[in-house]
């Protein structure tokens, strides 16, 4: 694993990170060597997917109650499975948003409490800022670089120029990806989580059954929008009628065949516009949850084969929410000098671009 070529060298740090602010209680240790390279120690998470089933969706209040009733198992388990006493971290990371309010204070004021007392300095970090340098965590890249942030609360790309540096090139002017992949498995009756369910059925239908739209293709601003596509797969629902596993599966490829569109054409786009400015991208990095979709990582790599820039992907278990990135994120920050405050508060709306839609 690497940090990257232009990485501060000469400090070697333990960091203890802290994710609550979705529906997954995770915690991580990671070491920092004074090469700069990242070692994940323990990556611990524990998903409330049983927690939120039966409503179809995340639930804020359900999700604060879990995170205050396993983050201290969780965190126990990830600092025994590193080997790690809290006197030998360097610092304690928590994701002070942005995200579901509850949670985000649950895990912030966890860390508040062991950095005071283990005397140890507390890094607030943005959630979306440690999905951004995940990549230097796992692969050799310096600044600066394209970041294709796909969840379900965003859909983003962002010139990542340095450590606390973001310039934001584009966006959803309505849902997020991941949101429009939820939903339409909601439509469809299908079990929760929706995404990954649709991933999985488009894989036996037939993408070009359904006519369907591909908002904002062929515009010249890098832009998205998944609204559209998303009352054109209700309608076509609705015309059928019965919902058999056939008419789901062709309505599950014909949707995502339209994403694939949608996720190429603006890409391409974002790399066209940078490609001769003074910030050209070393290559193009994938972040976030729909970021584990295998569909879109291969339609990426033509992308980006074509544009003659590398295409470099996470692993998908650090695509979603992790303490792992969370702590990389802290030692990329403490490196600079970046410490935080114990009276930091937390932000559900906490956009990394400085233009960007909160």
């Amino acid at each position: 694993m690497g940090a990257g070529p232009d990485s501060c060298y000469g400090l070697s740090m333990l960091i203890l990170g802290i994710e609550t602010t979705c529906d997954e209680t995770a915690a991580a240790v990671v070491h920092r060597r004074e090469d700069g390279e990242g070692e994940i120690r323990s990556n611990v998470i524990h998903s409330q997917l049983l927690e939120h089933r039966d409503y179809g969706g995340v639930v804020p209040e359900i999700a604060a109650r879990a995170h205050v009733e396993l983050l201290d198992t969780v965190i126990r388990r990830a600092m025994d499975r590193a080997g790690a006493r809290f006197s030998q971290l360097d610092a304690i990371a928590a994701a002070a948003g942005p995200g579901l309010i509850g949670g985000v204070i649950v895990g912030l004021t966890t860390a508040k409490a062991i950095a005071l007392v283990a005397r140890k300095p507390l890094i607030a970090v943005n959630h979306l800022e440690a999905h951004a340098l995940t990549i230097r965590l796992t692969h050799r890249i310096g600044f600066p670089y394209l970041l294709l942030l796909v969840s379900g609360g965003h859909t983003q790309l962002i010139s990542v120029e340095d450590v606390g540096r973001y310039r934001y090139i584009g966006g959803t002017v309505d849902d997020a990806i991941g949101e429009a992949y939820d939903k339409t498995a909601k439509m469809l009756s299908l079990p929760y989580p929706g995404g990954p369910e649709v991933e999985r059925r488009a894989a036996f239908g037939d993408p070009r059954r359904f006519s369907l739209p591909r908002p904002m293709i062929g515009r010249p601003e890098p832009n998205f929008s998944l609204s559209g596509l998303k009352t054109a797969i209700r309608i076509e629902a609705e015309k059928l009628g019965a919902l058999t596993d056939d008419n789901i599966a062709d309505l599950c490829a014909s949707f995502q065949a339209a994403v694939v569109d949608i996720v190429v054409d603006r890409v391409r786009v974002a790399l066209g516009l940078l490609r001769n400015s003074a910030w050209k991208p070393r290559a193009l990095v994938v972040a976030g949850g729909v970021g584990a979709n295998r569909t879109i990582r291969s339609a990426l790599q033509t992308v980006t084969s074509d544009a003659g820039t590398p295409l470099m992907l996470p692993p998908p278990e650090l695509c979603t929410d992790n303490g792992a990135m969370i702590a990389w994120a802290g030692a990329e920050r403490l490196v600079r000098g970046m410490v935080d405050s114990l009276d930091t508060s937390p932000r559900s709306r906490w956009p990394l671009g400085q233009d960007a839609a909160a």
